[in-house]
């Protein structure tokens, strides 16, 4: 673990994390009173920017396929994920693959400070795990926003729906309120296995994802 992640690490108190995964609060502790859920649909291929960081980091990414698990979200877990969100998007600052490694695409920790969607996401995704909180309810997720634009966010499962962490927003969001099209992301028994997301019928959502 690089000190760059301790120093963050300590900042969030990962105790609190530990504590805020586990507790079981009431529903009138989520902000959102319906449970929504994105569809998902077959298997798919993961990114290219996935396989070549299993290839720098296979040691993250050799896992054994588990069950689903999502978080309670009670009211402390609520708070670290805005904390976690707002910090992580604070600390690093935004510059693109091509600036900082000279290629188009290239997934890995801004242990350097710097780093585009695909940085902020796994880092917040890793402090979270090192905190305590399930692989599977942590799931990197390929969106198109509202440019059409690729990008890429971390869904966050939940007993009270799916909440998206942005490098772009400050709040976090249920994922039907982001404005963003899903595309795919990673299976939550499996990070290896990508999925494809289909969109809810107008009746059940009025958004999608970025």
């Amino acid at each position: 673990m690089s000190k760059y992640v301790v120093t963050i690490l300590r900042g969030l108190g990962a105790a609190s994390l530990v504590l805020a995964a586990v507790m079981c609060g009431s529903a009138s502790a989520a902000p959102l009173e319906r449970v929504l859920y994105s569809p998902v649909g077959e298997e798919t291929q993961p990114p290219i920017g996935w396989v070549d960081f299993c290839n720098d980091h296979p040691k993250e990414c050799a896992v054994r396929s588990t069950s689903a698990r999502d978080v309670v979200l009670s009211a402390a877990a609520w708070s670290d994920l805005v904390r976690v969100n707002r910090y992580v998007n604070a600390a690093v600052k935004p510059m693109t693959d091509a600036e900082q490694w000279g290629v188009v695409e290239k997934w890995s920790y801004p242990d350097t400070g710097y780093g585009d969607c695909e940085d902020y996401v796994l880092l917040k995704r890793r402090l979270l795990i090192e905190a305590g909180w399930p692989r599977e309810a942590l799931l990197i997720t390929v969106v198109r926003d509202k440019k059409g634009d690729g990008h890429a966010v971390l869904t966050v499962r939940t007993n009270k729906g799916e909440f998206i962490l942005d490098n772009q927003e400050a709040k976090v969001l249920a994922w039907t309120e982001t404005g963003y099209r899903f595309v795919k992301r990673q299976s939550q028994s499996d990070p290896n296995a990508w999925v494809l997301l289909s969109h809810p019928r107008p009746a059940t959502a009025t958004a999608t994802s970025r």
